[in-house]
């Protein structure tokens, strides 16, 4: 979902990229579309039972149909029992929603949504859009369960519903507007974020001039930072590798993406202050470095897994070359390597242990609901080990006082 089958050139899905470095699409279009990978697939195939999840509580299909389409999707080598309590978890949230409203609302799923009004030739897929009483909303279902997505000031999400305030608005007066990405595998909680109306068409005003850089790649610039990620020509990227490579320099490292304005001229000052340096790193500059360090650590692997695909499909990287990595060894025949065992003699209660499924695990096999009712009293959610994050990170910071007290009081 939230895909199209023609690819924009400025999509909205890469608009944290080129609304940052306006260079991207050019510089990324002479690179071949990656074949979409498993968990890509999964994906997909995850958003088909969201889908049919959310048209069958509005009624739009009837259960046979319902359990004749999941059937189908069962079929697949890539279903999964999980896809059908994250589809659960999405379509209960849709309901909700649906139900907030004082009179029925407009609802609909896999919009396409045209916002070439605010970026040239521009358009999407919605998976979901919701329309009454003045509210538009707008969601989209994430199937991945790496780090987690925000709707605060998501420009993908502004985008979609900037397309569908064009396509709905004369049809729905429209005063606010709010956009929510569900991400179940990652999260219980679902971001959300409500803006007025004005406010959203101010942005897409702000952002018009340096799309139209994007898409003409008249005047477009490089510039390295965090949304680097999924560009497909990270790992060859001179722009990117020039900053990477001032070494001598690390200082100057750029950081675009991790502090304010304020926040990086109030540490370069601390670290240009005086003539000489003490021995010692402040602790000032250890916050500056390790921002720094994680670019290159990222950049470093970036190159690695380029240089490695290149020497496995015939190119040559000077210096390099692939080898076997660590191997496991394994069974080529489990049950009959057990047997073979027991009929030496062994006793079976010595080649099997039982013990019972993670909480995780059984709450997928009973169902969220029916769990919470039978064992939700058992559950117990303990302070987590403390573990770095940088301080825009959604968390509250980790209090050890708390931690030292809980375990005073479990003593």
């Amino acid at each position: 979902m939230g895909k199209a089958t023609q690819h924009a050139k400025a999509s909205a899905s890469g608009s944290h990229r080129w609304l940052n470095c306006t260079a991207a699409p050019t510089f990324e279009s002479q690179f071949p579309d990656n074949d979409p990978g498993k968990y890509a697939k999964e994906g997909t195939l995850a958003h088909k039972i969201c889908e049919l999840t959310v048209n069958y509580n509005a009624g739009y299909i009837t259960k046979r149909k319902f359990n004749s389409q999941i059937k189908k999707c069962r079929t697949d080598e890539l279903f999964s029992e999980e896809m059908i309590k994250t589809a659960e978890v999405y379509g209960e949230y849709i309901w909700e929603k649906v139900m907030s409203f004082s009179e029925k609302p407009y609802q609909q799923q896999e919009v396409r949504v045209d916002f070439s009004d605010y970026v040239p030739e521009g358009f999407g897929t919605s998976d979901c859009i919701i329309l009454g009483s003045g509210h538009l909303i707008v969601v989209d279902y994430k199937h991945g369960k790496g780090v987690p997505v925000s709707a605060e000031n998501n420009s993908q999400m502004r985008l979609y519903a900037l397309g569908a305030l064009k396509k709905y608005g004369m049809f729905y007066p429209i005063d606010k507007v709010t956009m929510a990405i569900v991400q179940p595998r990652v999260t219980e909680e679902v971001s959300e974020e409500t803006i007025p109306l004005s406010e959203l068409l101010s942005w897409g005003e702000r952002i018009k001039p340096i799309a139209q850089k994007a898409v003409s790649g008249i005047g477009a610039e490089f510039k390295e930072g965090t949304w680097c990620q999924f560009c497909k020509g990270k790992a060859v990227c001179r722009a990117r590798s020039e900053n990477m490579t001032a070494l001598e320099d690390f200082k100057d490292l750029p950081i675009d993406g991790k502090l304010s304005d304020d926040e990086k001229t109030s540490r370069m000052a601390a670290m240009d202050a005086g003539f000489t340096l003490p021995p010692v790193l402040t602790d000032t500059e250890i916050g500056d470095l390790l921002y720094r360090a994680e670019t290159l650590v990222s950049w470093y692997n970036d190159l690695k897994a380029y240089a490695l695909e290149a020497i496995l499909t015939g190119k040559d990287i000077p210096g390099w070359k692939a080898v076997a990595g660590r191997s496991v060894r394994a069974f080529d025949d489990a049950d009959q390597a057990i047997e073979d065992i027991k009929k030496a003699g062994y006793e079976e209660a010595m080649l099997y242990e039982r013990k019972p499924k993670t909480l995780a695990q059984l709450e997928k096999v009973i169902g969220k609901k029916e769990f919470d009712r039978i064992a939700g009293s058992h559950v117990i959610k303990p302070i987590g080990k403390p573990t770095l994050a940088e301080i825009s990170d959604k968390r509250e910071p980790y209090n050890q006082a708390a931690v030292d007290f809980k375990g005073a009081t479990q003593a």
